[in-house]
């Protein structure tokens, strides 16, 4: 019989990679979305994948209400909670970001158990581990501090909710619980599967080809490939040595703004930059510009991350994050033009 997994924000970026990988591995994918609206789009962009969507399926589902969740998650095998609000820039309230990332991550365990679902596998971030470092190196023993006043709003929200979700499996008190694998991404580079270009990387990267970017932030930390993080997601489902684990997945090494630009460079691109902005400037711009706000606690970051345990536990080598970058600026290229 074909096990069913649901996947939470399918329609995202990560969300719809984890989504190819699944259905490719036998899987049968129900998908959360916020809006019907979605659903073909969603079976297009795959289907152009060249993924067989005939095992998809779809759920109406918001972080943010109660309802829907336990009849989504009924019959389910695993759960892959990847839907999360994301963005560098600070919001105008920090509840707009952390009440959906906690309440909402605590809303698919509590259906996750409530349908005896056997693992759920949550998508959290290395900025869980390394928010509150500027030098050394992190692993899974690590916690950013959320209460450290120079992290970004997101940097806390990811951190509190994965806390809850830590806590809420600690609660578990029955003889078959529920399990729960943590993946937390580095920063994320990679060709999107659609051709929405409106994420986080995907700005980032246009506004770099496009010149729109003088100057980059003095900041290096590890960085991953989406497809490496879509694969260590379904990896993660069933490998029985993980359950209970925080995985890192991200480099061993730091990768910089500046060597991001640099192999655009030297790849012809002639938009990008690699002059550094002074953070002095970045500063000053954080009192009257909340995506400059949001950039201040990376500001002379130099980490390494120790992703050791990731490569022995699933015979994994990451994607050099060079062809990452560059298979990420050739799609948004093509679909800005």
């Amino acid at each position: 019989m074909t096990q069913t997994v649901l996947i939470t924000g399918v329609s995202g970026y990560i969300g719809l990679h984890c989504a190819a990988e699944a259905l490719r591995a036998g899987y049968r994918v129900r998908g959360s979305v916020r809006s019907r609206s979605k659903e073909q789009e969603v079976r297009n962009t795959l289907a152009a994948a060249s993924v067989d969507v005939a095992n998809l399926e779809f759920v109406e589902l918001d972080l943010t209400a109660e309802e829907g969740w336990d009849k989504a998650a009924e019959g389910c095998t695993y759960v892959l909670h990847v839907a999360s609000p994301f963005a560098i820039a600070n919001p105008k309230s920090e509840d707009e970001m952390i009440a959906p990332a906690v309440d909402g991550t605590l809303r698919v365990l509590r259906a996750a158990r409530k349908a005896s679902v056997e693992r759920v596998v949550l998508t959290s971030s290395a900025l869980s581990m390394m928010g509150s470092m500027k030098n050394g190196t992190f692993g899974p023993l690590e916690w950013t501090d959320p209460e450290d006043p120079r992290i970004s709003t997101y940097t806390k929200s990811k951190t509190l909710a994965e806390k809850a979700a830590w806590d809420f499996i600690a609660t578990q008190s029955d003889d078959r619980p529920t399990e729960l694998v943590v993946i937390n991404p580095g920063g994320v580079f990679g060709p999107p599967l659609g051709k929405n270009i409106s994420g986080q990387t995907m700005t980032m990267v246009f506004q770099m080809l496009s010149g729109k970017m003088p100057m980059v932030p003095n900041a290096a930390f590890p960085m991953v490939d989406v497809r490496d993080v879509a694969m260590l997601h379904v990896l993660a489902m069933t490998h029985a040595e993980a359950n209970g684990l925080r995985i890192v997945a991200a480099s061993e090494e730091p990768f910089s703004f500046v060597q991001v630009a640099q192999v655009l460079k030297d790849e012809g691109y002639k938009g990008p930059s690699t002059r550094i902005a002074p953070s002095f400037l970045l500063r000053f711009m954080a009192l009257f510009d909340r995506e400059a706000k949001g950039m201040v606690g990376f500001l002379g970051m130099h980490l390494g991350a120790d992703n050791s345990k990731t490569r022995a536990l699933f015979d994994w080598t990451p994607r050099p994050l060079e062809q990452s970058v560059l298979d990420t600026a050739q799609k948004v290229s093509a679909l800005a033009a």
